[in-house]
């Protein structure tokens, strides 16, 4: 497998904020998000970021995780590294996972982050719809890095409608 490409650099305090799930590989840690997920991620001192995903159950409950991230390389590196494990956890290695944003607009309004192995991938926008033409160029270009785009799973978002 060919090593993933990642976008040329990334400035992360302007990736911080709310970014709504748009469509997914699933994952086992997601089984039970049907609607609603986003991602809240809040810059810390010392470069760490909190990052606070939330999503709905079937029955409408709304469940929350909260976890961090960690910028591999350069201050403009688009590699990081998410753990949702507890803090005495985070210097075992195997507890962060890859995160790198592998596709990214120039107004940091729609995003394809995915790990090296192409297991994880994650559309991500600042809004909970997206225009079809954004969503399938992106679709097509995470297809040509290797993804299984035709496992893409799509969030619906209930309070958008």
């Amino acid at each position: 497998m060919r090593e993933l490409p990642v976008v040329a650099a990334m400035d992360v305090p302007r990736f911080m904020g709310r970014w709504y799930e748009i469509a997914l590989l699933p994952n086992v840690f997601q089984r039970q998000c049907t609607s609603d997920t986003r991602a809240d991620y809040r810059l810390l001192p010392g470069g760490q970021v909190e990052v606070i995903n939330s999503c709905r159950k079937a029955d409408g409950e709304l469940i929350q995780a909260l976890g961090q991230a960690r910028q591999l390389g350069a201050a403009t590196s688009p590699r990081l590294e998410v753990r949702f494990a507890p803090q005495w956890l985070s210097l075992l290695p195997w507890v962060w996972g890859d995160y790198w944003v592998i596709d990214l607009d120039v107004d940091y309004q729609l995003a394809a982050v995915g790990s090296p192995s192409r297991q994880f991938l994650w559309i991500l926008s600042r809004q909970p719809e997206v225009d079809a033409r954004a969503y399938d160029a992106l679709i097509a270009r995470v297809a040509a890095l290797g993804f299984d785009v035709s496992a893409l799973r799509r969030t619906p978002h209930l309070a958008a409608r």
